[in-house]
């Protein structure tokens, strides 16, 4: 098989956010009721939010945007054990996933019925039968639609399900895929002080994207042209996802925009070389908005300006990092915005997380007068 000339087109993607929406002087409060913090961590807490460049996220829990009187699912004193959260994601996971699908099928050329294969994606949750078999069900699909589900990557995972269509369509160019990221961060908050805890809980939030994934491209489509992937291990230690008694437990050291920092440009190099390109042919940054600082030092080692990257920074500023569909917004953003004149143009983007993973595209503008 000859990979090189598959042809897989991104031809729609679909966002959905939960109806919570807290602003960071909210969820700060919250934090500092909730943790009992005395006026110096308090201070210390609130100087980090408002240097986050996040304005507001969205959760499927109300705790964090109104005062619920002891009714919250963070109880002072009392945070929930794993089987509750898991159910706080069984329950609403799938209905953020619905709506994203949908989206994404109504803006490309697919109907239902012409989905072969679907790809579920997500972190912070799991169950069996799961939301792969729960989509099916939910949005219609046929029950011989083939599923795959991608777990436990984290924020880099959509490049893995991208990839993973891409094949699909290299062995059956007739295929459509419907891929679905689904995060529900906000549900693993833990009863933590320390720095590391404290700057998780700072930037995460929920959210889902779907797109449809096609050998034909719509109206307004991107190509995948290339992928490239590298392990930073030095940075193995650095940022890490764990299943604790208490939830999902973050592990997030202040030293990942330092270890992206020292890898993205020899990344890129090795990404565009594939395709003989120069970071001069780039005319649009998709950067997954990790955390302020991280799209700091990709600005300041690639020479990009802040206003090349404002896709990433405004979705960091009003939806924070929730993790895997995060990058997919970003690129929707961009997307929706492309004209006819923006048609063969070059889409450079990125996306991180635990190994230290460095995941890289290039996807190129396909715009039908």
């Amino acid at each position: 098989m000859n990979y090189s000339q598959m042809t897989a087109y991104i031809q729609s993607i679909g966002t959905a956010l939960p109806p919570n929406l807290a602003t960071q002087n909210q969820i700060a409060d919250f934090m500092v009721s909730h943790l009992k913090l005395n006026k110096v961590e308090e201070k210390k807490l609130r100087v980090l939010y408002r240097a986050s460049g996040i304005k507001q996220r969205y959760s499927v829990l109300k705790d964090f945007s109104e005062n619920l009187n002891g009714q919250s699912f963070f109880k002072e004193d009392a945070f929930p054990s794993a089987k509750p959260r898991m159910l706080i994601y069984q329950e609403h996971a799938i209905n953020l996933a619905f709506n994203a699908c949908n989206q994404a099928l109504k803006d490309s050329t697919c109907n239902k019925e012409d989905i072969t294969h679907l790809i579920a994606v997500s972190c912070t949750g799991m169950y069996a039968p799961g939301l792969d078999i729960e989509l099916i069900g939910r949005l219609g699909l046929k029950t011989t639609t083939q599923r795959t589900s991608i777990n436990f990557m984290g924020c880099y995972a959509a490049f893995n399900a991208m990839k993973v269509s891409q094949n699909i369509l290299g062995s059956d160019p007739k295929a459509n895929v419907l891929i679905v990221c689904v995060e529900l961060c906000s549900i693993h908050l833990q009863e933590k002080k320390d720095d590391e805890n404290l700057l998780a809980n700072a930037i995460f939030g929920d959210g889902a994207a779907a797109m449809v994934v096609s050998s034909a491209p719509a109206k307004r489509s991107l190509k995948m042209e290339s992928f490239y992937s590298d392990l930073a291990l030095q940075g193995r230690d650095e940022m890490g996802w764990y299943i604790g008694d208490h939830g999902f437990e973050m592990h997030l050291s202040a030293r990942v925009p330092d270890v992206i920092k020292d890898g993205i440009a020899e990344l890129t190099d090795h990404l565009l070389e594939k395709i003989q390109l120069e970071i001069g042919d780039i005319d649009y940054f998709a950067i997954h908005p990790g955390g302020k600082r991280i799209l700091d030092v990709i600005e300041e080692k690639l020479l990009i300006s802040k206003d090349q990257n404002q896709a990433a920074r405004h979705v960091l500023n009003t939806h924070g990092n929730m993790s895997s569909p995060t990058v997919l917004f970003v690129i929707k953003s961009i997307l929706d915005e492309l004209k006819v004149a923006d048609h063969n143009k070059h889409l450079l983007s990125f996306a991180f997380g635990p190994g230290l993973t460095m995941e890289s595209a290039v996807l190129k503008t396909h715009i039908n007068a």
